[in-house]
Parts: structure tokens; sequence; C-alpha cells
């Protein structure tokens, strides 16, 4: 929505994550909050702060204080939700860890985040979770319950299982919770009741596309006004139904979604642990979902699913498509055939809390395609030139820079970095190149590292990305440069193809030659099953760009 809406004073102003959940299931007591249509559960409002304080008691059990951070690595299971606002309501800090990790990217996070308590289920798909805690932990083994001492991580006391046989040394999220029985419910209240908005409450680790992840710290009031105004966007109220199908352990799950659920009193709908797009189908037809969230990789899934045709998704409304940059006719099927006609598109990152601006509900659909929205409320963006900083004017393509209350605390332990994204005036440097249009919308045109320079001329991946989406043949497509000797880069195009389409190498090459610069054409073209990519849906590009130096057989010379 917007206009004089947003000119309203957000409800969440001044209050902490437990106390909006208070005021929430206080005032829709009986109305439905969370739904898991797989394992047939239900919970109501009153029921899930029922559950979330007994979680809560369940953690003080453990001498688990304000400020402490507890970290969770898991599935999108009921207790993940539980444990966001059980930690939220005692004031302890939720570290999030992907479920993709592996050891050595589990080992670094527990360290760098000085977890004090790690929650976990037993698998995801092929990963052996509590094998992988053995690797690099292996005094659990040894350790009773909540005494846990290991040199590696020195201030990790207790291990929490959520699903599987609870190895030695660890204790059964049943357990902790039978423990919490033994505590009053009021310290619970008491210990949030002395909370500010201000406090650090949730650390994300950034996706990992491309380098070491960096622990960003956002308090209650980022993530609280940013999932009010983006649901404002969507138009949300107690009457909605937001089908979740993104991971809770990036922000676009645990902050668009579930909390923008808690700040409006709308339904939250889990379709299954990871992403599935029969099950996200199902869910939204059974569930009755008015909004659908995901990356453009889920929503392909989605349109091209064997079941898709015939499904009643008519209760569909709205929803957010974020993550990526977002192809245009994949954005109209959208509002076409899925019939969301008032989704919006949001970009952001994870150190803005996430989203930094947001179409409207109601803008045209040309804006909601084309663009990235304007600038949530309270937040102010602009154009800077990469190289010497200047601000640039209208059509102009730079970086594109935030500041206001999306803006992160900082990074965990990480001083150095933190300075290097957040400038002295209180700028925060996303490290996207961006053209702000004269009507105040935005349109995100690549990141500066993904610039591919070409015998000295300037190529932006997302351009020729693009522009294959209009072949018919073509699902989806990623862009990278590859080191070349004579023109220092050329380009290789990875492409998808839709189901049951056919289409060549040289074929889409000359598709290419005929309406693109000879420069823009790529001069590799590999067709694939699929991309590498985060848990989120993103694609690795550096991941692609490494297999094609091997493939290619590049010389250390040549990629310098």
């Amino acid at each position: 929505m917007s206009g004089l809406a947003e000119i309203v004073a957000p409800w969440v102003e001044g209050l902490t994550i437990g106390q909006v959940l208070h005021e929430t299931a206080t005032r829709h007591a009986e109305r439905d909050a969370v739904i898991f249509p797989q394992l047939n559960l239900h919970w109501c409002w009153r029921e899930f702060l029922e559950r979330v304080d007994a979680a809560a008691c369940g953690l003080l059990a453990l001498d688990i204080r304000p400020g402490d951070h507890v970290a969770i690595w898991a599935t999108n299971v009921p207790e993940w939700v539980l444990l966001q606002f059980a930690t939220a309501r005692i004031g302890a800090v939720l570290v999030t860890i992907n479920p993709a990790y592996r050891p050595f990217e589990l080992q670094y996070v527990l360290r760098q985040s000085d977890a004090v308590a790690l929650f976990l289920v037993d698998r995801f798909k092929t990963s052996d979770y509590f094998a992988m805690l053995a690797e690099v932990c292996p005094e659990l083994a040894s350790s009773e319950p909540g005494k846990l001492r290991s040199m590696d991580f020195p201030r990790l006391r207790h291990v929490v299982t959520l699903k599987g046989a609870t190895p030695h040394g660890a204790m059964a999220w049943k357990e902790m919770l039978h423990r919490g029985k033994s505590v009053d419910p009021q310290r619970v209240r008491r210990l949030g009741d002395a909370l500010t908005p201000s406090d650090p409450i949730n650390i994300q680790y950034t996706s990992g596309t491309t380098g070491f992840p960096k622990a960003a710290m956002l308090s209650h009031r980022n993530l609280l006004l940013n999932a009010y105004y983006i649901g404002q966007r969507q138009g949300l109220s107690h009457e909605d139904r937001i089908c979740i199908p993104v991971p809770f352990y990036h922000c676009f799950g645990c902050v668009l979604g579930t909390l923008a659920a808690v700040v409006y009193g709308a339904a939250m709908i889990v379709p299954a642990e990871f992403y599935q797009p029969t099950a996200t189908l199902d869910a939204m037809e059974q569930a009755r979902a008015t909004a659908i969230y995901g990356v453009p990789t889920m929503f392909i899934g989605e349109l091209e699913d064997p079941t898709f045709a015939g499904r009643d998704l008519t209760s569909l409304r709205t929803g957010i498509m974020a993550g990526s940059p977002c192809p245009i006719e994949i954005m109209k099927r959208v509002i076409r055939d899925m019939g969301a006609r008032e989704m919006t598109i949001a970009y952001g990152q994870t150190e803005a809390s996430p989203v930094i601006t947001q179409t409207g509900d109601d803008d045209p659909v040309a804006l909601r395609v084309e663009t990235v929205g304007r600038p949530l409320p309270g937040v102010e963006v602009k154009i800077a030139d990469p190289i010497d900083g200047r601000e640039l004017g209208d059509n102009e393509q730079g970086e594109l820079c935030a500041r206001g209350h999306v803006v992160m605390l900082g990074y965990y332990n990480n001083s150095e970095a933190t300075a290097a994204a957040i400038d002295k005036e209180g700028w925060l440097h996303t490290g996207d190149l961006a053209v702000r249009l004269p009507n105040g919308y935005y349109k995100i045109t690549g990141r500066i590292k993904d610039l591919v320079i070409r015998g000295g001329e300037n190529i932006y991946p997302r351009e020729i990305e693009e522009f294959l989406f209009t072949h018919p043949a073509v699902e989806q497509s990623a862009v990278v440069g590859v080191p070349d000797p004579r023109y220092g880069e050329e380009l290789c195009a990875w492409i998808k193809l839709r189901q049951g389409a056919e289409a060549s190498e040289e074929e889409l090459r000359d598709y290419c030659r005929a309406k693109l610069a000879r420069y823009k054409v790529p001069r590799y073209i590999r067709l694939v099953d699929s991309f590498p990519q985060t848990v989120t849906g993103k694609i690795q590009k550096f991941k692609i760009r490494d297999q094609m130096i091997d493939e290619l057989g590049l010389t250390a010379e040549e990629t310098a």
C-alpha cells in the first residue's frame, strides 16, 4: 500500500519482539497462527504463545540468559519458530545457521558467534548433522548434557536435538521443555520487560555466495520495522495467510515470513522442511494461502510443476518475490497464472534487515516487473559513484546505499568489516549497482563484483540473462565472466531449458547474435540441468566460474 497509509506510525515502534508477540496473541487468541500441513499441526495464537513461553522457560532452565547467543542449525521445523520467539522473549540472541553448511563452516560459525547452545535436527537431505557435529566437537560424546567443555568452542555448553535419536552428551527438546516446568513463567515476562528495542536479538550470517560469511547483528527495532513495512506494502492484515516455503534461517523466512505474521496476526503456513514445489502448491491450495513468498527459482519450480495445472489457487492475492533478479516473464506468469495479482518485488540484503525497497500491492504491473519499488518509509536511499562516492542523479548508474532503521548494528566481532560496509555518515554500501528513475522507483542493474569487462567494454550479466529469458525454450540462465588472454574476460552462459523444450548451444548463440551487440554474445554456452545454489535459491556464480575455468583449462596467468 502507498500514500497516506505509510505516514501512520507503526504500532510496533518502541516495542520488542516478545512484546509484539504477546500483544498479537492477546488480540487474535483463537485465530490461526501456525500451520504445518504435512505434520497436521495447527496452532492458534493463544496456543502458540503458550508453547513459546514453555520453550523460554526451558531456555532459562538451561541457565541461558539475556545477551547469550543461541545457535540453530535446522530445517523448517515447528521448533525453529518456537525457538525464534522464545529467545526473543528472554533477550537471548538467535544465531541462524545455514542448513547447507558443512563441518568447516559449522566450526567457523560456532566459534565466531560465541554460541552457548546449539539446537539442531538430525539430518538434511544427505547431510548427517550429528556426524558433522561429532567431527568438529568430539568432546560431546564424553560429556554430560549441559556440561560440554570444548577447546574449540569454549562458550558452548548445551546441544539440544529437535528430532531424531539424541546422541550422548546432547539433550532432547522434550527434555528441555520438561526442565522448564520448574521455572516460574513470570520470569519470562520480567526479563522481557527489561529489554529495549535497540538490543541485538538476531545474528544472521551473510549468504556466502562469495567470500567468508559475516555475522550481521540485527535489533528488535531493525526486524520489527522491516516486518511492519513489508507487510504494509502487501496490504497484510489478520485475515491473511502467508505461505512460507523459504528457509527460516534466512531473513526472508524469519523476518518477512514468521515475524511479519506475528506483527499482523496473519497465519503462517509452512509447506515442508525444505523447499519442494509440489508441497508448496499443496499447502497454498489446502490452507487457502493469500500470500506466497519465494525467490524466482521457486516460482519457476511451481509454475513448471506437473501438478500446477488445475490447481485452485483463487485465494492467492499477494506475496513477495525477492532474493535475486526477478525475470520479467516469471513475474507476469505469477500474476496471470497463479492469480497473485498484488504480488510485490522486494530488494535488500541481510545487513538491511533485509528489505530496502519494495513495490506496492497497488502499483501498476509495469513498475512491479521493471523495478524493485521505492524505499520503505524511514529509509533513505542514494545512488553513489562507486569510484569517488559522489551522489548521482536520476538515470545515472551507481552503487545503491541505504540509511535508516534498516541498517544493521554491525558485524559481530568484526569492526573492520563493519567500517567497510557502513560509512561514517551511516550509509550502508550494498555493493549493488542501481539506477533511480525520475518517479522515485529503483532498478537494480547488477553487482559491482559481477561486472564483466571484455576488451574495455562494460557488460552487466543481468542484461544478458533477461534477454536469454525471451527465448521460448529457456527456463533460466546465469551469465558470468571467465578469464581470457586476449580480451581480459569473455562471457559464459549456463542455460536450463524448459521441460520438453529443445535448443542447441549454437541456436542460442545465433539468437543472441541476431539481437545483441557482438561483444555481448556469450562465447561459451552450456546447457545444464541445474545450477549451484544457496539454500535460499541464489545462484552461486563463483562456482560456475570456477568450474568453467577448470573445464576450459585456463592457466594461473590467465586467471590472475
